[in-house]
């Protein structure tokens, strides 16, 4: 599978997730944050991470062009996390999303890579409207979402379960 760059920042690369991302998408999707606020996808085994990849990164370039991307350092090649657009079906609207690895936190590359992905989707993509979803205690994720430029709309279910999020969005020029 041949590597697409889609975005790239002064630091960053933002690519297409690949199947030989396995080893880097469990220790993503098993770290502390990523438990604590998106939640335990089970994936504990390279063909699982593989799994997961097939069907929620490779499905949505497919069906949409594009997804969430492996956001990787340009001084090193080193995968720190994920950002990107979500397409889900309880929402009518495309859903920025971000994780990135515990090390990797507190640097600035979440805001730098989003930043990044908003001014794509208006640009390439010709979206107007990101919305984005946090847990009421994912408090960074709050303050990122703010300093991007998003609003707070209110509470709700977001996804197929009984939790409420507190839902932003943005509206793009």
């Amino acid at each position: 599978m041949s590597i697409k760059t889609i975005i790239t920042t002064d630091r960053l690369r933002l690519e297409e997730a690949t199947f030989e991302d396995a080893t880097f998408f469990i220790q993503l999707l098993n770290s502390p944050n990523w438990l604590e606020h998106i939640g335990d996808r089970k994936i504990n085994s390279e063909n699982e991470a593989i799994e997961y990849i097939q069907r929620s990164h490779v499905h949505f370039y497919k069906k949409y062009g594009f997804g969430m991307y492996k956001v990787i350092l340009k001084e090193n090649n080193q995968p720190i996390g994920l950002c990107g657009l979500v397409k889900r079906e309880t929402l009518s609207d495309f859903d920025l999303g971000f994780a990135m690895l515990p090390a990797y936190e507190g640097f600035g590359y979440t805001y730098e890579a989003s930043k990044r992905m908003l001014s794509y989707a208006i640009t390439d993509l010709n979206l107007t409207k990101i919305v984005a979803f946090t847990t009421k205690e994912n408090t960074k994720s709050q303050k990122l979402l703010l300093k991007l430029g998003l609003q707070y709309v209110d509470t709700r279910k977001v996804l197929d379960e009984d939790m409420e999020f507190l839902f932003y969005q943005i509206l793009l020029e």
